[in-house]
Order: C-alpha cells, then sequence, then structure tokens
C-alpha cells in the first residue's frame, strides 16, 4: 500500500534530517523518505537506522533514497531511485523482492520505462521550481500532469503515481484532480510553524483521513 502523503526529508540551517523528521512524525505524516545529498555513507546509514527506529514508534514506513544497501542495511520498508540512480533491477538484487522500490520520472516515456523495470510507484514531477534538488527536470506543472496522467489512463498504466516538486498545501486539490495517486512534500512541512495542523490540512485536501487520529 503506497500512501499518499510522503515526506521527503530535508535539513535547514537550524534543523537537521532527524529534527525534521521527528517533527514532521509528531504531526502524524506515515511515509517518510530520507533523502541526503553530499555526505559519507557511513553517516548516511547512521541517520537510517535512527530515522527507521523513529519511524517504527511512531507507526510511519521509511523509505531510503538513493542507496540500496543502506536501505537493506537500516531495515528500511523501501527504496527511492531517481533516473541516473541504479538501475531498477540491479538495486532490486540487492535489496530483495520484498522491498518497496520506487523511481523518479519526468515523462511519459519515463513512466513507460519505470513501470516495465516493476517499480512499486512512481514520482513524477517537478511540479515546479524547487531549490532542494539539483540539476532539477524541466518543470511540468499542472497542464503536463493533466496531459501525462491522461496518457497513463489510455495506457491503462496503474502504476501508482506522486506528484513531487515544490509542492505547497494550496496545490494538493488541484494536483489531485489530474489523476495521481498522491503527493510528496518536503519544504511545505519543514518549514511549517504547527506541521500538525498543516499535515491535517493536507490529509483534507487529499480526502483521507488524517492517520494519527485514527
Amino acid at each position: 500500500m503506497i500512501d499518499k502523503l510522503h515526506y521527503i526529508s530535508q535539513e535547514t540551517e537550524h534543523t537537521s534530517h532527524l529534527d525534521a523528521i521527528n517533527k514532521t512524525l509528531i504531526a502524524g505524516a506515515k511515509w517518510i523518505q530520507l533523502r541526503v545529498k553530499n555526505k559519507p555513507e557511513d553517516v548516511i546509514l547512521e541517520l537510517a537506522i535512527k530515522t527507521n527506529a523513529l519511524c517504527k514508534a511512531y507507526g510511519a514506513r521509511l523509505i531510503v533514497n538513493d542507496h540500496p544497501l543502506i536501505a537493506l542495511k537500516a531495515g528500511a520498508y523501501g527504496l527511492h531511485l531517481g533516473l541516473t540512480d541504479m538501475a531498477i533491477g540491479e538495486a532490486r538484487s540487492i535489496v530483495g523482492e520484498r522491498m518497496t522500490i520506487g523511481g523518479t520520472a519526468n515523462t511519459f516515456e519515463h513512466i513507460k520505462q519505470r513501470v516495465a523495470e516493476g517499480v512499486d510507484y512512481i514520482g513524477l514531477g517537478p511540479y515546479r521550481f524547487t531549490n532542494t534538488k539539483q540539476n532539477l527536470s524541466p518543470i511540468i506543472g499542472l497542464e503536463g500532469y493533466e496531459t501525462i496522467m491522461e496518457q497513463v489512463s489510455i495506457a491503462g498504466i496503474t502504476t501508482p503515481i506522486i506528484a513531487i516538486g515544490g509542492i505547497e498545501l494550496n496545490d494538493i486539490s488541484l494536483i489531485m484532480t489530474t489523476g495521481v495517486h498522491g503527493v510528496a512534500l518536503s519544504g511545505a512541512l519543514t518549514n511549517a510553524n504547527d506541521p500538525a495542523a498543516e499535515l491535517a490540512k493536507m490529509y483534507s485536501a487529499l480526502k483521507v483521513l488524517n492517520p494519527i487520529n485514527n
């Protein structure tokens, strides 16, 4: 089961990845992607192990970005790979058949590629410009999502597609009308003054019950 709301971790000048994740878990998030760039693998592994312990304490799922071995060693629920990362098949041989694997896409051709590779979900983006990602792919925008998701529907593709990239609370309702499964957010939660209130509004816009209240 792929959640409809994914939180992508980020650190800021004042907040570490772990602190940001902890704050988001307390607020009620249930799908956490640990996305750490430009740090040694031993540092990322330590972070992944600590994050997985936090996720388990809150009944959430940890997805590790980029690093199959770290995902495996940390006992993560899943792994997410970008278009220039390790091939899905190679990663699957490392993490095994039971681990959830997500893959990034920017076009309908990428989506067909990801489906052929056997991913469990697809992160389609970016919706708009975002500072959290270097070497940003071309912006898709709302019209782009409408076009791509129409192609997805015609092709009979049922793999869950998650919109990602600079998404804010006020974007969610419109994005969901395109037929995507859900959304991934980062700064909108990392920088929220009241993450619990913000998350509750996000779940409402997604038309799903807030897991923390169930």
